[in-house]
């Protein structure tokens, strides 16, 4: 018997694929992807399973687990940082905080591997990975040939890029351009700069920034810990939604991007009834919200992918219901729709 996706995934739900195959490298990763696709089977690419959701039934073909390792470094004092598809990338950041290669201290506690950061443009406190990458190193599936992309070819905006809405890439490894040096970048989120004592736009040391980011996800439940429920999630299952000016709720946080207006969906969520822990005193099983964050969804122990999605779509519809503003899931989903 395959081994669960449930036991792959930060969620902990999803049955078992087709088979399991492990890619240590990038010649396995590029040719256990080829085989599958010459032999027509259908492909789940599996990484960190921080982001990812499976059905109850499971993957109907293989699923292809990234373990591929290592980085290397060039240049004096702007560095291009290449590091594998593979690698678990809060140790990847702190690593680049104890060297003083600046650029990703505030993306510090944020679960998944490095392969999985330019795909939705992970970010955290004011800081995006779109913000230093310099390259990215694909497998087109379509053309079966390996390529590196600039970052202008990557499509890259809020959680989103070229790679997110279709299985036609994957990742294989991505390069950051980082400064040698030992703090960070100007603190653009207003809670961290205030965390650390210095005005938006002011610059604090790396390792103090990852030290006060890793508190504060500490604090929403956004640092894994198997023994703390709140934490088994996909950490923010919804993503903050755009709207016209006019659609925005005049009390709800919000910041104006491109003409557009970025709402906080844990807002929209709280006031639209959902408050923190919902679900747990209502005999709906095994799912919540956290305790801690209303972004997160969470396992509370034995909780199905159908409980999950049951609950998320209350919200969602709640949420429109009351706002006419419509979530839409971070998380992606594997053999199921929502």
């Amino acid at each position: 018997m395959p081994a669960l996706l449930a036991d792959l995934t930060t969620l902990h739900v999803g049955g078992p694929p087709a088979r399991l195959v492990i890619a240590s490298s990038v010649e396995e990763l590029v040719d256990a992807v080829r085989s599958c696709d010459a032999a027509g089977e259908r492909v789940l690419i599996v990484g960190g399973g921080s982001n990812l959701v499976v059905a109850d039934d499971g993957w109907p073909g293989p699923a292809i687990l990234v373990r591929t390792s290592g980085w290397t470094v060039s240049g004096p004092n702007s560095l291009a940082v290449t590091v594998q598809a593979g690698v678990e990338w809060d140790a990847f950041v702190a690593v680049t905080v104890d060297e003083g290669w600046s650029g990703l201290a505030a993306m510090s506690g944020i679960p998944g591997l490095a392969g999985a950061t330019p795909v939705q443009n992970v970010g955290a406190y004011g800081s995006e990975v779109a913000d230093v990458i310099s390259g990215v190193s694909v497998l087109d599936r379509g053309t079966g040939r390996v390529e590196t992309w600039p970052p202008q070819r990557c499509g890259f905006g809020f959680r989103t890029s070229a790679f997110k809405h279709t299985d036609r890439y994957v990742v294989l490894d991505v390069t950051f351009t980082l400064r040698r040096s030992p703090d960070g970048v100007p603190v653009r989120y207003a809670e961290l700069a205030r965390r650390l004592d210095v005005e938006p736009g002011g610059i604090a040391p790396s390792q103090r920034v990852r030290e006060v980011v890793l508190d504060l996800r500490r604090s929403k439940g956004m640092l894994l810990d198997p023994s703390d429920h709140d934490t088994w999630s996909v950490g923010s299952f919804f993503v903050n939604p755009f709207v016209a000016p006019a659609e925005a709720p005049a009390d709800c946080p919000q910041w104006t991007v491109d003409g557009k207006v970025k709402l906080s969906a844990a807002w929209l969520i709280e006031n639209a009834g959902f408050s923190k822990g919902f679900g747990l005193s209502r005999g709906r099983g095994a799912v919540a919200l956290s305790t801690k964050h209303a972004l997160a969804l969470t396992n509370r122990g034995d909780a199905t992918t159908a409980e999950l999605l049951e609950l998320a779509g209350e919200i969602r519809d709640g949420v429109e219901a009351r706002f006419g503003v419509r979530l839409r899931p971070e998380a992606h989903l594997a053999g199921v729709e929502f």
